[in-house]
């Protein structure tokens, strides 16, 4: 039945895993709870950022707040974020934002001695807390690989100039800035079902079933070298773009090839800042849903109280 309401039991296949990518199936459920889930991926898991910077002193080319909003921008080992408290909500240190409940202290000292140009990196920045630390990144091309890996850059000194600095890290989402955003990209698509006509594809010369895999922008046809016959070779390189299908038409051969997208099927895409690992990113947006999710039933729940019970429920909570 159309627009009936059912319980589903959505089911998670994990095909590729690294701590910065992670590609996953996400199955019998619908778009609505695929985009919730990217949605909060993106925006509602918490991280740590510098959201505070005190400069002591400052003599490079860069003025003060462009450098406190390069330090905002490195991102920081997160594993503890879930477990801190907003800065706003800290009755530790009565939202003050700097006690060690809810925040992070750092430290930068810097000054150039010598003609050569001086490199300050994240890897000057000195934590307060060791599992809160700038994200140690490694070139998969492998340049400079003879070098220490330098960390990243804040700023350039030149002889006599000097930068110290204290930095205060808090906890935060994306959606009230995007320094606390743990993911680079989050991407779902349908999962294709593709359907060729056989008895219409023996139809067509070689040459015209080499015209026809030759008009989809990527790869998701081949012709077999021995048989001759046309086969997917990869489903999800489909871009719904319907090119095929539009050739196939201009061939006068309607109906050659059908292609749907499963409505309840979802491929995702996963690729962290390095705040978090990509499978604790997933984890910690499925574990916010969740309390996002118990937040809406209770609201219900207060609502049905108040038609139930009137002014005695509200009273009841101290309205």
């Amino acid at each position: 039945m159309d627009g009936a309401s059912y319980q589903r039991f959505p089911k998670v296949k994990i095909r590729e895993l690294k701590d910065d990518y992670a590609k996953f199936e996400l199955r019998d459920t619908d778009a609505s709870m695929a985009n919730a889930l990217r949605r909060v991926m993106i925006a509602e898991v918490p991280t740590i950022a510098i959201d505070l910077v005190e400069i002591e002193v400052n003599s490079s080319v860069l003025n003060d707040e462009f450098i406190a909003h390069r330090l905002g921008l490195i991102p920081l080992t997160s594993e503890r974020a879930m477990s801190m408290r907003f800065s706003r909500d800290c009755d530790a240190c009565d939202g003050d934002g700097q006690c060690e409940f809810c925040s992070v202290e750092f430290h930068l000292r810097a000054k150039c001695h010598s003609d050569q140009t001086l490199d300050v990196t994240s890897k000057d920045l000195y934590s307060s807390d060791h599992s809160v630390v700038p994200v140690d990144f490694v070139d998969p091309a492998g340049y400079d690989s003879t070098d220490q890996q330098r960390g990243i850059i804040i700023v350039k000194l030149r002889r006599g100039q000097e930068l110290r600095l204290r930095a205060i890290a808090r906890k935060g989402i994306a959606k009230d800035h995007a320094k606390w955003s743990p993911a680079a990209t989050v991407t779902f698509m349908y999962e294709p079902e593709i359907h060729i006509n056989e008895d219409l594809m023996e139809s067509l010369s070689l040459e015209e079933k080499q015209s026809w895999v030759e008009s989809s922008p990527t790869k998701v046809f081949d012709i077999d070298p021995n048989t001759g016959q046309v086969y997917v070779v990869d489903a999800e390189a489909y871009t719904y773009d319907d090119e095929v299908i539009k050739k196939a038409e201009a061939m006068g051969k309607p109906g050659l090839v059908e292609i749907y997208a499963k409505e309840d099927s979802f491929i995702f895409t996963v690729e962290s800042t390095g705040a978090i690992k990509a499978s604790q990113l997933v984890l910690n947006a499925i574990e916010v849903l969740k309390q996002k999710l118990d937040a809406v039933r209770l609201s219900e729940d207060t609502v049905e109280a108040d038609d139930q019970f009137g002014e005695l429920g509200a009273h009841m909570r101290g309205g």
